[in-house]
């Protein structure tokens, strides 16, 4: 038996094991039934399910390790694994378009020929069948069609309940859109290696099939909505942000009246409701786009009403007041800041901006007292300015310098360069926050993998499911603790190599193990120090997803011997970029971490009088 073939039925077994209740009687008959055909049937469906298609031609089928395709083929129509090309009496459907397009470019000539219609040596396949489509008016002629089958012959596809049931089976099987079946592949050939850790499932995460299915149709209104933006189609952009607004409340509300087991707080990513928000969110940005300010505060509104326990709360709280703000209702939009700032859920960047807002707009006469975060706030962060001759200066384009060596480079490769020189002889590298997610993942990999029930549901995950929630501090938070105490005593460097030696080349989520040496996590790890450290890792394990952006452009170090050292963290602007208000937040936390934080500002040369 074939890797692919397998893992597919690896994958079949495994779904049909752990998921029963979301299929029918005849789906899992269906599925079922694969195991039962012939092996020559099961590899040949293996193939083409993994091939691009949709249409195949039976004479062009034959793999060496098939004894018989004609067989092979014969089984998979009489299960309905696949569906033969047919005719839907004279009208025109799009299998008609996907057949042609099987053909060649000199294939395509000769149905043209064959038809009396010219074209010239220069054109494109794609005219070539769209002439063809369109002198149809329509309808398939017989002249068509003869032309066609005379030179494709008897073609095949994977029947549509094939295709729907694997889809599914897919997604149930790695839970997310992005992994397939070559994710096994991978594996086989030691391409990618996935960490250990024990699968321990006591809840399912679709507690029925009505659940599923709700779920797989809002990923269908959210990819229509994403292919819309793409494409411009506003009508179509609408529709999605109408059908997502609706079906989300009721997502929720019966939710809420199910009356059954309380669901796991990360599954709530699995739910429709989360998919019809995230569409709903994308409607806020569509509005926003078109100054359509009033449409975008009604859907912020909503998705705020809806989701009472959700960390987007402060993006979205933040996005309201900006909003309210440009239709000139400033004191409602002070007002969403100041209650923004009493949700638990609103933190990281977001607080830091509402409280800038506050300060902002929360003057006389609308507020006449100073918020107790002003102070903290308004502090200084220490910058620098470097000199630099630029080779542009176009608004909208990435500002490109020259170098100390006379080459082009960035910013952030200017400042190194700097730093490293007259800067101070500082070693570092330009990763914002790659190297703390690196140095997160080695130094916590133990705790990131625990025992933990329903965070991990297949062999192909780089991470738990609970990673980017609360509960991922809360359920290890002994372990957690633990571990950032040995690291407050100076004992990373050492659980450091300890992991890394250990792990090297698993992928893990945030760890990046070619960008990074282990002599420069070392040297980082050493002149960071333990205090600062600790308290990094605290905060990536407490809100990853917070935290887990918007990091200082540079790390630098130097040591001051085989012991010591100093870090600094460097943020690099252009001469037209600012600091987010999630870098500012990064900042101000860096620095009462102890950490020696500068702003850098590249600036061309003043222009001589």
């Amino acid at each position: 038996m074939t890797r692919y073939l397998r893992n597919l039925v690896l994958l079949i077994q495994d779904v049909l094991e752990n998921n029963q209740h979301l299929f029918t009687a005849s789906e899992m008959s269906f599925l079922e039934a694969f195991k039962l055909l012939p092996d020559d049937s099961q590899t040949l469906f293996a193939r083409l399910y993994t091939r691009k298609g949709p249409w195949f031609r039976v004479s062009n089928i034959s793999y060496a390790e098939i004894a018989d395709c004609h067989q092979a083929i014969k089984g998979l129509l009489e299960t309905g694994y696949v569906c033969p090309f047919a005719w839907r009496n004279e009208v025109e459907d799009d299998g008609v378009a996907e057949v042609l397009n099987i053909l060649n470019i000199d294939e395509l000539r000769e149905v043209l020929r064959m038809l009396n219609k010219k074209c010239d040596r220069s054109t494109r396949k794609q005219e070539m069948i769209d002439l063809l489509l369109s002198s149809s008016k329509n309808m398939v002629s017989p002249e068509l069609r003869r032309s066609i089958l005379a030179i494709t012959g008897s073609c095949i596809k994977v029947s549509p309940l094939a295709e729907s049931l694997m889809w599914r089976a897919e997604r149930l099987f790695f839970l997310n859109g992005e992994q397939d079946l070559s994710a096994f592949l991978l594996v086989d050939l030691g391409i990618v290696k996935f960490p250990a850790y024990t699968c321990i499932i006591s809840d399912p995460i679709f507690p029925s099939r009505r659940d599923l299915l709700s779920y797989e149709e809002a990923i269908e209104i959210s990819q229509i909505m994403v292919e819309s933006l793409d494409e411009n189609n506003s009508e179509l952009v609408l529709r999605c942000i109408e059908i997502s607004v609706s079906r989300m409340s009721i997502a929720l509300e019966e939710g809420k009246s199910s009356g059954g087991k309380p669901m796991v707080v990360f599954f709530a990513n699995f739910s429709a409701s989360w998919v019809y928000s995230k569409v709903v969110l994308l409607g806020v940005s569509f509005f926003e786009r078109e100054k359509r300010y009033i449409d975008a505060i009604n859907l912020l509104r909503q998705l705020l009403n809806a989701f009472i326990v959700d960390r987007r709360r402060g993006y979205w709280t933040l996005r309201l007041s900006v909003d309210l703000e440009h239709v000139g209702r400033v004191d409602e939009s002070l007002q969403v800041a100041e209650d923004g700032l009493l949700d638990p859920w609103v933190r990281a960047g977001s607080r830091v901006a509402l409280q800038r807002r506050v300060l902002r707009l929360g003057k006389p006469p609308r507020r006449w007292k100073v918020p107790s975060y002003s102070e903290s706030v308004k502090r200084k962060i220490f910058e620098v300015h470097v000199q630099g001759r630029p080779l542009n200066c176009k608004t909208g384009m990435k500002s490109i310098f020259y170098g100390e060596d006379g080459e082009r480079c960035g910013v952030e490769q200017l400042a190194l360069q700097y730093y490293a020189g007259e800067g101070g002889g500082w070693q570092g590298v330009h990763t914002e926050s790659g190297i703390w997610l690196t140095i997160f993942g080695v130094l916590m990999w133990d705790i990131i993998f625990a025992d933990v029930p329903n965070v991990f549901r297949t062999k192909f995950q780089t991470a738990p499911l609970d990673l980017e929630t609360d509960s991922f501090y809360e359920v290890r938070k002994g372990l957690i603790e633990e571990r950032l105490d040995k690291i407050q005593d100076g004992m990373a460097e050492e659980i450091l190599i300890t992991s890394w030696e250990s792990h090297l080349g698993t992928a893990c989520r945030g760890v990046n193990w070619e960008k990074h040496s282990l002599a420069d996590l070392r040297a980082a790890v050493k002149c960071i120090g333990g205090r600062c450290l600790a308290s990094i890792c605290r905060h990536l394990a407490q809100d990853y997803r917070s935290w887990s952006s918007g990091m200082p452009d540079l790390l630098l170090w130097r040591l001051h011997d085989c012991y010591r050292g100093e870090a600094k963290l460097v943020e690099v602007k252009g001469p037209r970029d600012r600091l987010s208000e999630q870098q500012r937040a990064w900042l101000l936390v860096l620095m009462d971490c102890g950490f020696n934080v500068e702003v850098c500002k590249v600036t061309p040369p003043p222009v001589p009088s």
